[in-house]
């Protein structure tokens, strides 16, 4: 016993440093989750994104393993999907033991409810939903998981809430129907690197690396520090990809 409440005790640690600024009662329920469920902040079981607790993909398929489940059956709803418009849905089967009847998830994916991250892995977005969900009545958890929501989260940080809340009516993580911060970055960077090398080249040499981080260190002069490191990871996956 003594042993788990330390163990509760440092998880709970680890999210005060982690996410900065959270409140007793958040806390509270952070607490009551790591107690019955056995998940852990510091493996990833669980996040915390505007002011709400999220469980994770992983953190589910941790606790099945805990619990020994027996297993998983996914059934793609050939009749309800349509491939040529990216949309998918599927059906996951959860058995705890062998006398289970299962417990059943849904879950569906298309263009319109997934971030643009992961656009054309919406087949997989679709099962892995239905598996999440499956899991979660199958162990009475009640939080949503973070693989269920339409738009790319963002975990909670120390600083002040001046962000607009991401839209999940469809636009894919954008605000206000206007471009995210990334894809704007992203589009700068090429424009840059485009002018550099003229129309006619085909690769990038590290000479445009260095130009486009001296042009990322210039936009994110006086910026936050999450928009920094917003800015320097478009441009590792522009220049890298």
């Amino acid at each position: 016993m003594k042993c788990k409440q330390d163990s509760i005790r440092t998880e709970i640690s680890l999210a005060r440093r982690k996410w900065c600024g959270i409140g007793v009662e958040r806390l509270s329920e952070l607490r009551r989750l790591l107690g019955r469920y056995h998940l852990s902040v510091a493996l990833g079981d669980v996040l915390y994104i505007e002011t709400r607790w999220y469980v994770t993909h992983a953190g589910l398929l941790r606790l099945a393993h805990r619990k020994h489940c027996l297993g998983i059956k996914t059934i793609l709803e050939k009749q309800y999907s349509d491939p040529s418009a990216g949309r998918w849905v599927f059906k996951a089967i959860v058995y705890c033991t062998a006398l289970s009847k299962g417990f059943v998830g849904y879950g569906d994916a298309d263009p319109s409810n997934v971030s643009s991250l992961v656009h054309g892995a919406e087949m997989r977005v679709a099962e892995t939903r239905a598996v999440n969900r499956a899991l979660r009545k199958a162990y009475g958890i009640g939080l949503c998981s973070v693989e269920e929501l339409g738009w790319a989260p963002r975990a909670s940080t120390s600083g002040p809430p001046t962000q607009a809340k991401a839209s999940t009516n469809g636009n894919n993580g954008h605000q206000n129907g206007q471009p995210r911060l990334r894809d704007r970055l992203c589009l700068l960077i090429r424009q840059r690197a485009a002018q550099a090398l003229g129309p006619a080249c085909g690769a990038w040499p590290p000479v445009v690396g260095d130009a486009a981080f001296r042009f990322v260190r210039r936009c994110s002069h006086g910026t936050g520090l999450s928009h920094r490191r917003t800015m320097i990871e478009c441009m590792a996956s522009v220049i890298g990809g």
